[in-house]
């Protein structure tokens, strides 16, 4: 299986970036020089700023609500006043990244973005044909170039930051179906692979899909994802247990003869 290695280590980096700024930002902050302050939060904000696109993007192609209602920069400044005011609350430099990512989720919750979630999907998962996920996946490639594409809220340019780059590895663990990893790796492309999870991540439970992408593409812990999102580890284990059994399944189904 294929990772994009520049990806990933750009990812290392923006942590290592979040770690080590804090002790300068505490400083800034208690010399009242807020200007140095608010420049050293900027570089963090191209991460950020993607997962919230990503948050919105999802809401508004779900019917949630118009593209003109919200856009990134709303919460991007929101939280720039946040860490300002409230960095203290963090005792231990190392967890500053999880920490702003607990200070996005809940400005993203504070604009009401909830999710009926029917289960047929995920309950039939098993069930689908592969001419049912075909047709699935060109409604959803259908959408996403309509007026639901997901550039409808804009996004930023540099591509180490402007992408989920989902592969086999975030989905297999174990080595049981090998046989299987092995001829969906060897028949599809990186962007087959990468088009089918995100179809079936967006029919997901918002809950599931949040742990998967927390867990995936930010890098973060079980351990930090539960503090994030105010769940037991238990529970974040379970959500992100079913999205790569869910993602499983309908990979195996579609692209596998058994």
């Amino acid at each position: 299986m294929q990772t994009n290695v520049s990806y990933y280590q750009n990812k290392k980096a923006f942590r290592v970036l979040v770690t080590k700024s804090f002790t300068d930002l505490i400083k800034l902050k208690k010399e009242g020089n807020q200007t140095s302050f608010n420049a050293l939060v900027l570089q963090m904000m191209p991460q950020i700023r993607q997962y919230v696109n990503t948050q919105l993007n999802i809401a508004i192609k779900k019917g949630h609500f118009s593209k003109n209602k919200y856009k990134a920069d709303d919460i991007i400044d929101q939280l720039f006043i946040e860490i300002y005011d409230h960095i203290e609350e963090v005792k231990k430099e190392e967890h500053f990244y999880q920490w702003i990512y607990k200070k996005t989720n809940a400005l993203l919750e504070d604009l009401s973005i909830t999710e009926e979630f029917d289960d047929f999907f995920f309950k039939n998962i098993d069930d689908y044909s592969k001419p049912e996920w075909d047709a699935m996946q060109e409604k959803y490639s259908s959408d996403a170039d309509g007026d639901g594409h997901l550039k409808l809220i804009e996004e930023f340019e540099d591509r180490s930051y402007n992408h989920n780059d989902y592969t086999l590895n975030h989905v297999f663990i174990e080595n049981k179906e090998k046989k299987w990893i092995e001829k969906i790796d060897k028949d599809l492309s990186e962007e087959d692979i990468k088009k089918h999870i995100s179809m079936v991540l967006h029919n997901l439970p918002s809950a599931m899909r949040n742990v998967f992408e927390l867990f995936t593409t930010q890098e973060l812990s079980l351990e930090e994802i539960a503090q994030i999102r105010n769940n037991t580890i238990k529970d974040v284990e379970h959500l992100l247990k079913d999205a790569k059994k869910a993602l499983q399944l309908s990979l195996l189904n579609r692209y596998t003869t058994k």
